[in-house]
C-alpha cells in the first residue's frame, strides 16, 4: 500500500509499505479521507510529546472496512466507519477515575505510536470504529473527530443558555465551536480572527459578530465564556482580559509546549475566574457522529480542499499558510 511516512521530524515522504492485517479484535479500514490539523503540524515539526518515528500521520479519518479480525462480530466488510483515534489502557489512575483522555499510557492512531489514516489502508481496534449512517456524505466522516474534541470542550464548559461567548480563531475548530455555541442557545457568539478571509465563514456559522480584533466589539461588561482555538499566547493573553467576573476561559487550541502566556493571578482570585483546558476526546465520539448527521455542523462549508496522498507535503504547506479551512487527504483518489 501507499502511505505518507514521517521518518523523523521534518522528513515527510510517500512510501510503499506492507498491507496491514487486522488484529483478532480489529479491522482494516480503507480511508476515504483524512483531515490535516494543527496537531499534525506539531508532529511533523517534532513538537508533540510522545510521538515515535517513523509514523504514518492522520487521526481524523473515516472509510470502508475491507477486513475484519476473527473475534469481531459487530462489524463487517463494507461498513463505512469513522475511527476514534485515542486508545486508553483502562488500568491507570486516570482511566479508573473516568478521565481516560488523561491516560498515563495513552496511545493515539496517527499521533503517538500507531500508524494513522494518511494511507490506503490502516489497521484499527474494532472498538474504535463507529458505523456511519448511509445518508452521511462520505467526505464528512473525518469531521467527526474534531467535532468530538469540541464537544468534550463544551462538556467541561457547562455553557448556560444565554451566556455570551467570545471565540478566538475562525479556522475549522473555531467554526465548529461557534456552531455548537449557537446551537446551545448562547446569548451571543463573537469570533475574532486576524485573517479577514475567514470572517465570512464565522458569520455563516452563526456568529453575531466576526471581527479582526476584540477591541472592535462593544461589550464593556465582557463575556461569560471566552475560548481560545488558536494556541497563540498573544490571543490567550488578550482573551483572558475579556472574561467577565465569574466567567470561564477555555484553552482549546494546541500551543507549542514551551509557549508562555501571562495573566493576573489577583484577577483570577478576585473575579473567581475559571481557566480550564480541554484535551482530545472523552465519551464524545458517538455524540459527534449524531451532531454531524443532524447538520449542526456544515461539512461542505468546512471542507475546502481534498488532495491525493502524493500531494501531502503541498497540503501541509497550504495549511501552514492559512489557505482555506479543512484540508483532507483522499488516499483512495
Amino acid at each position: 500500500m501507499k502511505a505518507v511516512v514521517l521518518s523523523q521530524p521534518g522528513a515527510v515522504g510517500v512510501e510503499r509499505l506492507p498491507d496491514p492485517a487486522p488484529a483478532p479484535d480489529g479491522v482494516v479500514v480503507a480511508p476515504d479521507g483524512c483531515g490535516i490539523c494543527g496537531t499534525d503540524i506539531h508532529i511533523i515539526d517534532g513538537e508533540f510529546v510522545g510521538t515515535t518515528y517513523p509514523i504514518v500521520p492522520g487521526h481524523e479519518f473515516s472509510g470502508e472496512i475491507v477486513a475484519v479480525g476473527r473475534e469481531v462480530r459487530e462489524l463487517r466488510v463494507g461498513d463505512v466507519v469513522a475511527v476514534e483515534p485515542s486508545i486508553f489502557c483502562g488500568r491507570c489512575h486516570f482511566c479508573r477515575r473516568g478521565r481516560e483522555n488523561l491516560c498515563e499510557n495513552l496511545d493515539a492512531i496517527g499521533v503517538l505510536r500507531r500508524d494513522g489514516g494518511c494511507a490506503e489502508l490502516v489497521a484499527v481496534p474494532a472498538a474504535k470504529a463507529f458505523v456511519l449512517p448511509e445518508d452521511l456524505p462520505r467526505s464528512w466522516g473525518p469531521l467527526i473527530e474534531p467535532v468530538s474534541c469540541a464537544i468534550h470542550g463544551f462538556d467541561l464548559l457547562s455553557l448556560r443558555i444565554g451566556d455570551h461567548v467570545l471565540i478566538y480563531g475562525a479556522g475549522t475548530i473555531g467554526l465548529i465551536l461557534c456552531s455548537l455555541a449557537v446551537h446551545q442557545a448562547a446569548g451571543s457568539v463573537s469570533v475574532v480572527d486576524h485573517n479577514p478571509a475567514r470572517l465570512a465563514g464565522a458569520e455563516a456559522a452563526g456568529a453575531d459578530h466576526a471581527v479582526l480584533s476584540a477591541d472592535e466589539l462593544d461589550r464593556p461588561e465582557r463575556w461569560e465564556v471566552v475560548i481560545d482555538a488558536t494556541g497563540a499566547p498573544a490571543a490567550i493573553q488578550d482573551g483572558l482580559r475579556r472574561v467577565r467576573r465569574g466567567g470561564t476561559f477555555l484553552v482549546f487550541g494546541v500551543a507549542d509546549k514551551e509557549a508562555v502566556a501571562s495573566f493576573s493571578p489577583f484577577r483570577v482570585y478576585n473575579d473567581e475566574l475559571r481557566i480550564i483546558g480541554s484535551m482530545a476526546i472523552l465519551h464524545s465520539f458517538e455524540r459527534a457522529r449524531d451532531v454531524v448527521r443532524a447538520g449542526i455542523i456544515d461539512g461542505d462549508a468546512l471542507i475546502t480542499t481534498r488532495v491525493a496522498l502524493d500531494d501531502y507535503a503541498d497540503a501541509v504547506s497550504a495549511f501552514r499558510g492559512g489557505d482555506g479551512l479543512k484540508i483532507q487527504v483522499a488516499p483512495r483518489a
